[in-house]
């Protein structure tokens, strides 16, 4: 059977796991036999008392969303069944697990892709309705420049910088707009190029830790935007460290990764980890929308701009975050050509 199946007896002790169970909770039927629920299963959703409850009524219910803690291992989210069975004439209780993480997983990344492109074109029409009243507002205000005085041009000038500094604030809202211009290359060079610029400029004396694997083949990417969509997120692990911290910068070849909704077999991941506060849990989903910061006195453009440049590349930038760690997730689709021509 594909679904975990364990039998409870009347005291919510364990008296059976399927092969299936013993995979998902990484122990064997010998080692989980006799152990209580709530010792296996540490603060999860379903308690003693709403299993006691069906074996008194006989009445099954289902759960489709169960975050369950394996004490000492891991935690998943799964669908459960549970319900009320009779051996040797006496009651048991029988649950059933799904593990739903992968397929829960692939809907929030598909729901946040979708209001991410939502409020990227909201914003870009916004923009755009800005910039074409802010072009007549500057030529109006360089005219009436050459009509008057030295002393009055203090004023026209204030109009005509203001209105630059929004003109350039809106073109950086708007994102790259060029198509990159793509060649296989080693990732570790654009890596090592954006540790080269950051240790550079490094009063917090920051130590960047590089952990590559060298056996990651060439990669398509635009060097120039792939550098920057890196920077950026760096940069931003460099303002909410402290002094003295460590920025680890990860690469490694993962399968089997769901990339913009399809199951892509090989990707390269670059991975960068910091051990800060972490990014408050209201701002998680909305990280890379426009305008979101975690600081006081960010733009929260950085990482609008790093998630547009990945998806030209057809990749993901996604984070995991809470306190005392944070970490931005590259992917980049690879195929057996990039492995054949190394």
């Amino acid at each position: 059977m594909v679904t975990a199946v364990v039998i409870l007896d009347h005291k919510l002790a364990i008296q059976y796991a399927n092969p299936a169970a013993e995979a998902l909770l990484n122990r064997s039927q010998n080692k989980l036999k006799n152990l209580a629920f709530e010792i296996v299963f540490s603060n999860s959703s379903i308690d003693n008392e709403r299993l006691r409850q069906v074996m008194v009524t006989g009445q099954e219910f289902t759960d489709s969303d169960v975050l369950l803690h394996i004490a000492g291992s891991h935690q998943f989210t799964a669908e459960i069944t549970v319900s009320s069975v009779e051996f040797d004439r006496q009651s048991h209780i029988l649950l059933e697990f799904k593990k739903i993480d992968q397929q829960k997983q692939i809907s929030i990344e598909v729901f946040q892709q979708q209001q991410w492109e939502s409020a990227r074109d909201l914003i870009r029409g916004l923009a755009h309705e800005i910039k074409n009243p802010l072009g007549g507002l500057r030529g109006a205000a360089q005219l009436l420049h050459k009509e008057l005085s030295s002393g009055q041009q203090e004023y026209t000038s204030m109009i005509i910088e203001q209105a630059d500094r929004l003109t350039n604030l809106v073109d950086r809202l708007l994102g790259p707009n060029q198509l990159p211009n793509m060649t296989k290359q080693n990732i570790h060079l654009v890596l090592e190029k954006v540790n080269q610029l950051v240790s550079f400029n490094n009063p917090k004396k920051i130590k960047f830790i590089r952990d590559y694997d060298p056996s990651i083949p060439d990669v398509e990417f635009d060097q120039e935007k792939m550098q920057q969509a890196i920077l950026n997120i760096v940069n931003n692990a460099v303002q909410a460290v402290e002094d003295s911290s460590h920025i680890y910068f990860k690469t490694r070849v993962t399968s089997n990764q769901t990339i913009n909704g399809k199951r892509i077999k090989l990707s390269a991941q670059i991975s960068i980890i910091d051990h800060g506060p972490g990014i408050p849990p209201h701002i998680q989903d909305t990280l890379f929308y426009p305008m979101v910061s975690g600081r006081p006195n960010g733009t929260g453009l950085g990482l609008s701009i790093a998630q547009t440049l990945v998806n030209q590349h057809k990749g993901k930038l996604s984070c995991d975050s809470y306190p005392g760690r944070t970490e931005f997730t590259i992917l980049l689709p690879l195929t057996e050509e990039n492995f054949n021509d190394n």
